[in-house]
């Protein structure tokens, strides 16, 4: 199995599956011009390669009369005469087809529905050239021996009809594969259109399987009647026949099933290096859609796939910045109402003098300032595992515990307490705030309606850090906690409090003990 490395290699350099093909951005003439080479060059050779097989079973291998002077000088002839003038016209026909069908290509343009079809449909309307071109071979040699030594007609009407078979089978795959970055830009990430998916990969699979294997032993089979009327061939010769015959049999069918399989196994496979890809967490993945198939469809069903992750993922990012990450993890694992009780660490920032900065500054100075303050506090609330619970005009409500419980809640509050009000007098002397901390049980959950969810904590110790921030912009460092919150913090982080006076704030019954930072001792 690829690596992901490898994986992401192969989608860049290989989107077609084959190094041949190109890259998916390579510009439309150059797409054209690596298309037509490979088109002329696999025509030519399976050609050439059928040609020599039918020439070599037809006159030295099959069963028949030695062939007379006459019919050899005819074949010495007609064969490379007829080869010539097949391939020359063979190739301006298709040339001429291919450059009709795919002018979008040049003229660098998306393609039209009635284009695309033509465009997926180019493979077959370039092989029934070859299959016209190789019937009127067939007919015109069989004609030609008919004359000139008629018991040989059978002979080669046979082996003349299953190489034109097999080869123009083979070539119809070659052709398919040369064209797939042209069928990829015709189809544009979509779907094959649904009058192609009729045959279907079942069909085409049906179809290889017949004309690699089916054809080549019905030739088999027709070789041995020709032996029956023949009579008087040797058990020599009938071996011979057999041995070459089953050898050509047996490289037709490899031959033909491996380019199927490797057509049906090229669009597999860049999913399957697309899905590595998403298994890692890389969404921005697309891959090319060059098959007319249910593989098509397969192809453009994974883009679909990796563009709705990717617009998820989006949406999650995006919901995450509004109501913090932890909120949006415990929205797709919960969608009720309501909340539980939980022990949390509370901290409270409000600006000083906001109403005033509001109507001496600029609305877009005034909108500078409150995100350059917002910035500092959601550092310092994500560097000591809190999360910004709502912004409230000049205001921030951060919370520890809740959602994701912390191991020391009330020693993160206050730690991040105190690295706020220290990062707010250095780098935004221009406005002063006061920080509250405090801690106790809430209810943390989900409130408002199905139609309508906030995430948010409810209770007792978040009206109390509110009205502590009013105390703490009256006190220097502009930072003021209760000792309820020292109390539960851990040692290491209760050494930098000390206790002040009990006052009971506005709004409670009860009265709090404050605490503020250590004032460091001066040395001599």
């Amino acid at each position: 199995m690829l690596s992901e490395s490898d994986a992401e290699v192969v989608l860049q350099r290989r989107p077609f599956g084959s190094w041949l093909l190109g890259r998916a951005d390579q510009s439309p003439r150059m797409l054209r011009l690596r298309a037509q080479s490979l088109l002329t060059v696999f025509s030519i050779g399976t050609n050439v390669i059928g040609a020599l097989v039918v020439v070599v079973l037809a006159v030295w291998v099959l069963p028949g009369p030695v062939s007379t002077h006459e019919l050899v000088v005819a074949r010495s002839i007609a064969i490379p005469a007829y080869f010539v003038v097949a391939v020359i016209i063979g190739s301006w026909w298709s040339t001429r087809l291919g450059l009709r069908v795919t002018k979008w290509v040049l003229e660098d343009r998306p393609a039209t529905r009635r284009e695309q079809i033509a465009t997926l449909q180019l493979p077959l309307r370039l092989t029934m050239i070859e299959v016209f071109l190789w019937l009127l071979a067939t007919v015109g040699f069989s004609v030609l021996t008919l004359v000139l030594q008629p018991d040989s007609v059978l002979r080669v009407l046979v082996t003349t009809f299953d190489g034109g078979i097999v080869t123009c089978a083979a070539s119809y795959l070659l052709t398919e594969f040369a064209l797939r970055p042209i069928a990829a830009r015709a189809l544009a990430d979509e779907a094959p259109p649904r009058r192609l998916l009729a045959a279907g990969l079942k069909a085409r699979t049906v179809f290889f399987w017949a004309v690699g294997s089916g054809v080549p032993v019905v030739g088999l089979m027709l070789t041995a009647v020709l032996a029956l009327i023949e009579g008087d061939v040797t058990a020599t010769r009938l071996s011979v026949i057999i041995l070459a015959l089953g050898t050509v049999v047996l490289v037709c069918g490899l031959i033909l099933t491996t380019l199927s399989a490797r057509s049906v196994v090229a669009p597999v496979r860049s999913v399957r290096n697309a899905l590595t890809l998403i298994g890692r967490g890389d969404l921005d993945v697309r891959i090319p859609v060059f098959d007319g198939t249910e593989l098509g469809s397969l192809q453009a069903g994974f883009n679909r796939m990796a563009a709705g992750l990717r617009e998820r993922e989006r949406l999650r990012d995006l919901f995450g910045r509004y109501v913090g990450p932890s909120v949006v993890r415990e929205a797709l694992t919960s969608d009720t109402l309501g909340g539980e009780e939980r022990f949390v660490a509370v901290l409270f920032v409000d600006l000083t003098g906001s109403t005033e900065l509001a109507a001496t500054r600029p609305p877009g100075e005034v909108v500078e300032l409150l995100n350059r303050f917002f910035a500092l506090v959601v550092d310092e609330v994500d560097a000591a595992g809190g999360f910004v619970n709502k912004f409230a005009g000049d205001a921030v409500l951060a919370v520890f515990g809740a959602p994701t419980e912390l191991p020391d809640a009330a020693g993160s509050a206050l730690q991040a307490g105190r690295a706020l009000a220290r990062r707010l007098s250095e780098e935004l002397p221009e406005a002063t705030a006061g920080i509250g901390v405090t801690a106790g049980i809430v209810v943390a959950g989900t409130v408002g309606d199905v139609r309508r969810y906030e995430y948010t904590v409810i209770g007792d110790p978040v009206n109390e850090a509110a009205r502590l921030t009013e105390i703490a912009k009256t006190v220097p460092g502009r930072l003021v906690a209760s000792m309820t919150a020292v109390t539960e913090a851990a040692p290491a982080e209760a050494a930098h409090w000390q206790p002040g006076k009990e006052i009971t704030v506005r709004g409670r019954t009860q009265p709090t003990r404050l605490a503020t930072p250590q004032v460091p001792s001066s040395t001599p």
